[in-house]
């Protein structure tokens, strides 16, 4: 029957092979679970008592660790403490005098090291209390009552459980179970949560109307009543009292379905209560579930928040914190961090300040069981940098593993802890795959001692029965009826979300919200996007940012919204990739960009205290889901679509079609967990299928981790450079250009609602509308369709008169051969190359470059490649032969990060594509910090080393060649010569559980990156210097792996030296060069140019170095000889 169930599910959820498999596997280890509790026999590791001499003595010691810190800390509450020591050390006597005997028998220590541990660990004065409150539930019970690590309550059977709650007494192996409350028809019971009284508690339960329900009944077991229930379609559970008597609570009352199963998991957010259950107002407005809440010390909510926009949803189950009013939500540990996957049962350690212990477990994991560890934010927030230990790990470091399912394979598992203290913790376990689900008492030394398991029966939710301090209640802060909130600023450029950002550049912020998928609905990939994102993005406005970056305006509401820090041109300088949430009257308070509250600044006066709040400018009417049709189309109509009209050109090649009238008919992906197999997916128009391929984004899912400031800014997309070079002379006015970078920086979205294209929402729009407004006192109806003023004026078209040809540029000398380039470097030095040491062994190889002169630039190239030049380089000069390393930069700057590189798709446990190998190419370093690089060698050598100017990178690249490419034209074989976008790149199309498996034959719509696909040069992303053939100067790499920074600023042509270009001001945008991985050859050759501010870190960008000749390394005059004839 429990096969059957899981079937079921998994065709109707997971129709990839991939996904079915994940899910079937864990599906059976849950029936595995079950079985193990109905007595049948199964081989499994077992985790039976220590058999062995180590294992034993591991055991005394962690039990001496024990006893030593009772006694200690206890005194004469734990009388017995000496006497538990003399045993111990008679013990460890008895095992040294078998130590060596071969025909030793165990057995009689074993017992008595299980009776000794037993005595001394129940003798701990923590367990001051008569009776232990706890859920029995039946190990035939579906699932085990456990939801699975994507769902909450409404996702299990309503029935065929055999719960009670219980008390046990004494606190013993052999203590009696006594019923409290055992409810009617099979139904569930759990998620208890005991009133600081200890008189009564709160319990969830499904209700008559066949809904979950929040249930109250006292200790003894009367008085039982039902608490929630106005809204026959709700469902309500996982309740926790409040300081205050009110009561928080988790609810489907908000109508979103989970996006990564289409819905079919209804999201709980919590909500809070008066105690007879009237005036339920909304705290939480989440995409996704509010888990397991409590109170902390401090009089505060804990929670989990699992969020994923834009970031991987299988780590991305938050701590959080906020009053019991909503006010002051924060993140409390785990943001912009893959370990751990998820946070369950969290509590806080008694008399401390933040400390807490929690479950941890993964996405495709066991369902909510998992590792029992302990965490201190004030130590660190993010991975394992405030974890304090694993139980049991005594002495051991948290590893911050990252993986999909992350606790799978590791015993015991662990359920429902409860602290007793900094060390000692009742909590539910099961030691190994074949025991019980029993009550354990467990520390921070490794001991763990049954307290009671019962045959046919978990046992769950451990809790004493008595009473527990009251924590502080916290006055509202909110403001009753108001539709507002306030947000103020102090310093945007403090915290590492605009480190190395220059103060001043942020000019405004944009506000957008989300408009999340309706039950039985949700945002796969395909759906929204072609990309993702996860849901409907709701553009709302710009405010904005005062030049000492303070910042202070009006918000509205109970709205979750995102902001984005723009520059001069509107574009973004970082993405928020979560959201903040104001109550109604709540004055938000944020330090700076992702600033931990662990490093605030100093409060200091800023300007925006001295102005008025801000209102929200509105962007182009209200606010509103972004629709590609209606915001971006017009722009492609007016400008683009006159060419790219899906007609053949002239000669007969076609060009992207980019038409918005005409749908999509052959949308197909094989990407494990597509949106396909909901007929939701592949709904856009053939032009905007052809528009997204040119801008590198997020995507559905990027790196987790804090994004490097301007990772995705616009300047970096092939749509913007290219139209930024005076595409065919298009020009964007200010509202074109801010239309289409809004669509860039909002993850390329192409649906603005659900319900025009993707899926009808039914009576749902409605029931979320109207409970919105009850609830939470928003009247809002993100379904509605905003038709802006604007109109598609009539396409323009280029104008089919041929530029005219640039004139001739003379430069006798040049051009040269490869023969001819290797006399000239032979005739210019002593000695073609030179070593660089850089310390530990690691050195840098340079080519001498000789003196010359040549063309620079392209006739045939872009705008800014022309007019020509002849460019005299006057002085010969050395270069690397290879582009700098991670391995040689970490030698200046060991704590630089290259990072890695976003998958464009789902990341199961996954840390996208490496860039951060010793042997591959320094990336996302800015100009700043190569030049840094140059000083520092500079110093360390003697010699001075530099960036090479623009005009002595393409003399160089060229080597004496006037064709695109030094080996020849943009449409040779480049396999063997360059790194660029090729036929290797479809691999990008990858399985979402691997780093880099590839798809097997990706269709188009899954494999979209543009590439030359003719060629494959065998590498996926960059890749160790020097794979490829050199030029004839012995330089590698000159055409694609990664854009190199060159010293000159971004200037039209033509190129004079005089003109300052080569100055070190580091405040213009500077040359790259070059190209990259993810360019095709048109983009890679010798006269391609881009411009990036200095400041910037680039995700394809790195450098060589260049360094000045001495005069020992140059031929004399009277050695050189004269150039050979030349032939062009």
């Amino acid at each position: 029957m429990l096969a059957k169930q899981f079937t079921g599910s998994v065709d109707s959820r997971f129709p990839s092979d991939r996904h079915r498999t994940m899910f079937v596997r864990l599906a059976v280890a849950g029936i595995v679970l079950v079985v193990l509790h109905s007595s049948v026999a199964v081989r499994c590791r077992a985790a039976s008592p220590p058999t062995d001499l180590a294992q034993i003595q591991a055991s005394l010691k962690a039990l001496r660790l024990a006893v030593v810190d009772l006694s200690r800390t206890f005194g004469p509450r734990y009388a017995q403490g000496s006497e538990y020591l003399k045993r111990i050390d008679a013990l460890e006597k008895k095992i040294e005098t078998k130590r060596g005997d071969s025909s030793a028998d165990w057995k009689n220590i074993n017992q008595e090291l299980a009776t000794l541990n037993r005595e001394a660990l129940l003798a701990n004065p923590l367990l001051d209390f008569d009776k232990l409150l706890l859920v029995q539930r039946g190990a035939k019970s579906p699932h085990l009552g456990l939801p699975r690590n994507w769902q909450g309550n409404s996702s299990l059977s309503k029935k065929d459980h055999d719960d009670q709650i219980a008390t046990l007494f004494p606190l013993h192996p052999n203590g009696t179970l006594t019923t409290v409350f055992r409810p009617e028809k099979g139904r569930f019971v759990g998620d208890v949560d005991l009133h600081f009284d200890a008189e009564r508690m709160l319990f969830s339960m499904p209700g008559d109307n066949g809904h979950w329900q929040v249930f109250e009944v006292r200790t003894d077991g009367s008085q039982l009543r039902q608490i929630t229930g106005e809204q026959p379609d709700v469902d309500s559970y996982d309740a926790c009292y409040l300081p205050s008597d009110k009561i928080i609570f988790a609810s489907t009352a908000s109508f979103v379905g989970v996006p990564c199963v289409y819905g079919a998991s209804h999201v709980a957010n919590l909500y809070v209560m008066d105690s007879d259950g009237t005036n339920i107002r909304q705290l939480c407005f989440d995409q996704e579930h509010n888990w397991c809440p409590t109170m902390l010390n401090g009089g505060r909510v804990l929670y989990a928040r699992w969020e994923y926009t834009d970031t991987p949803h299988s780590n991305t189950r938050l701590l959080f914190h906020m009053n019991p009013d909503g006010t002051e939500q924060k993140a409390y540990y785990g943001s912009n961090s893959y370990w751990p996957n998820s946070f369950f049962y969290a509590r806080p350690i008694p008399g401390h300040l933040s400390k807490v212990v929690a479950v941890i477990g993964g996405h495709h994991d066991h369902p909510r069981m998992g590792e029992l560890v302990i965490f201190d934010p004030a130590r660190g927030q993010r991975e394992a940098d405030g974890a304090v230990q694993r139980i049991p790990g005594r002495g051991k470091k948290v590893e911050p593993i990252i993986s999909d399912g992350l606790t799978e394979d590791s015993w015991p598992k662990f359920l429902h802890p409860y602290p007793l203290s900094e060390k000692y913790f009742l909590v539910s376990c099961k030691p190994s795959p074949e025991s019980l689900w029993g009550i354990y008492l467990v520390d921070v030394f490794d001991n763990r001692t049954l307290i009671k398991q019962l045959p046919g029966y978990a046992l769950f939710e451990p809790v004493p029965l008595r009473k527990t301090n009251r924590p502080p209640v916290i006055a509202e802060k909110i403001k009753p009826g108001s539709q507002n909130g306030e947000v103020y600023i102090s310093d945007i450029y403090a915290g590492d979300g605009l480190q190395g950002i220059p103060r001043g550049t942020v000019k405004a912020l944009r506000l957008f919200s989300y408009h999340y998928a309706y039950q039985n609905m949700g945002g796969l990939l395909g759906v929204v996007g072609m990309d993702g994102p996860w849901d409907v993005k709701r553009i709302i406005g710009t405010v904005p940012v005062y030049e000492d970056g303070s910042a202070k305006f009006v918000v509205p509401a109970n709205t979750p919204i995102s902001l984005q820090p723009l520059d001069a041109e509107g574009k973004a300088l970082q993405l928020m990739r979560s959201w903040m949430t104001a109550m109604p009257g709540e004055a938000v308070s944020c330090i700076g960009c992702h600033q931990s509250e662990q490093k605030a600044p100093r409060p200091r006066m800023t300007l925006a205290q001295s102005k008025p709040m801000a209102k929200i400018e509105p962007w182009y009417g209200p606010t509103r889901g972004f629709s590609y049709a209606r915001e971006v189309q017009p722009v492609i109509d007016e400008h683009c679509v006159g060419c790219h009209n899906g007609k053949p050109q002239k000669d007969g090649s076609q060009i992207p079609d980019l038409r918005g009238t005409v749908k999509l008919t052959d949308w197909k992906s094989i990407t494990p967990g597509h949106g396909g197999y909901t007929k939701a997916a592949g709904k856009f128009s053939v032009g905007y299928a052809e528009l997204h391929r040119f801008v590198r984004r997020p995507g559905i899912e990027s790196d987790y981790h804090m994004l490097e400031p301007m990772e995705f800014h616009a300047d970096t997309t092939q749509l913007v450079q290219m139209l930024q070079k005076g595409h065919h002379n298009v020009k964007l006015d200010t509202e074109d250009w801010d239309r289409l970078i809004t669509w860039i920086d909002l993850n390329c979205p192409f649906h603005g609602t659900w319900g025009e294209e993707i899926d009808k929402p039914g009576r749902q729009r409605q029931r979320r509308r109207e409970l919105l407004k009850l609830y939470g006192g928003i009247d809002d109806d993100p379904e509605a369709v905003f038709v802006s003023a604007q109109t598609s004026a009539k396409p323009m078209v280029p104008s089919d008169a041929k530029p005219a040809l640039p004139p001739v540029v003379s430069c006798p000398s040049w051009p040269f051969d490869a023969a001819e380039a290797k006399r000239r470097q032979q005739a210019a030095g002593k000695k073609a190359t030179l070593e660089v040491d850089l310390g530990d062994d690691i050195t840098m190889r340079m080519a001498l470059i000789p003196a010359g002169e040549f063309v620079m630039g392209s006739a045939s190239g872009a705008d800014d490649e022309r007019p020509l030049a002849c460019v005299n380089i006057d002085q010969p000069f050395w270069m690397g032969t290879c582009e700098v390393s991670n391995r040689q930069f970490s030698q200046f700057d060991a704590d630089h990060d290259s990072r890695v590189e976003s998958k464009n798709t789902y990341q199961f446990g996954i840390h996208g594509y490496p860039m951060n190998r010793p042997e591959q190419p320094v990336v996302r370093v800015s100009w700043d910090e190569a030049m840094a690089f140059c000083r520092w060698i500079s110093k360390k050598t003697g010699r001075k080393f530099s960036l090479p100017t623009e005009a002595q990178w393409e003399y160089a690249c060229r080597a004496g060649t006037d064709t695109p490419m030094y080996y020849g034209s943009q449409a040779s074989d480049f396999s063997h010569f360059a790194n660029v976008a090729d036929a290797k790149l479809s691999e990008f199309s990858s399985d979402p559980y691997t780093v880099d498996q590839p798809l097997k034959n990706p269709p188009r719509h899954d494999d979209w990156i543009p590439k030359n696909a003719r060629f494959n040069d065998g590498a996926l992303l960059s890749i160790a210097p020097g794979r490829y053939r050199a030029n004839a100067w012995g330089l590698f790499d000159m055409h694609g792996n990664v854009t190199e920074w060159t010293r000159s600023d971004f200037r039209p042509y033509p190129f004079e030296s005089p003109d300052k270009r080569n100055d070190l001001a580091a405040t213009a945008h500077k040359v790259v060069r070059g190209g990259s991985w993810r360019d095709r050859p048109m983009r890679c050759t010798s006269s391609f140019r881009l411009g990036y501010l200095p400041y910037q870190r680039v995700y394809n960008a790195g450098f060589r170095v260049i360094c000045e000749t001495k005069p020992e390394d140059i031929k004399p005059p009277e050695d050189i000889k004269p150039p050979e004839d030349i032939k062009p």
